[in-house]
């Protein structure tokens, strides 16, 4: 019997990125069902603390114009809120609300496919495949 031959890295790019693209999938239509688009529901999902304006940009990769129309959309709704960056009163941070980190709690509870994919994981190999994530991450990083 012979031993399995590794993937090349070609194949675990392409895994990688049906992955990425059926997680994103799964996130958008979970986002469509509490009323937001995938990109509002991402943003939402970046806010753990206080981010401004332009680091939101970033995070989006997007243009700094674009996050304010999904910031003044998002405030419409009660979901987050501009607040002055206390050592720079010209620089505002967006900040979720309660409503917001919950509405994005239930965005994430109902990725049902992404659910289903890692029910199929035991305990152990979730381990393996969190600590694997983690060193791609950290590899991906700028300046790594």
């Amino acid at each position: 019997m012979t031993a399995p031959t590794s993937p090349t890295k070609e194949r675990l790019l392409e895994l990688v990125a049906a992955l990425g693209t059926a997680q994103w999938q799964d996130f958008s239509a979970s986002a469509a069902r509490h009323g937001l688009t995938g990109v509002q529901a991402k943003l939402l999902a970046h806010l753990k603390g206080p981010v401004p304006m332009r680091g939101l940009a970033t995070l989006l990769v997007c243009d700094a114009s674009n996050v304010t129309g999904i910031v003044d959309r998002l405030e419409a709704r009660g979901l987050v809120r501009r607040e002055p960056d206390p050592s720079d009163r010209r620089v505002k941070n967006v900040v979720a609300t309660d409503e917001g980190r919950e509405t994005i709690r239930r965005v994430r509870a109902g990725m049902h496919a992404t659910h289903t994919a890692l029910d199929a994981l035991d305990a152990e190999q979730r381990t393996a495949l969190y600590a694997l994530l983690e060193r791609l991450r950290d590899g991906l990083r700028p300046g790594s």
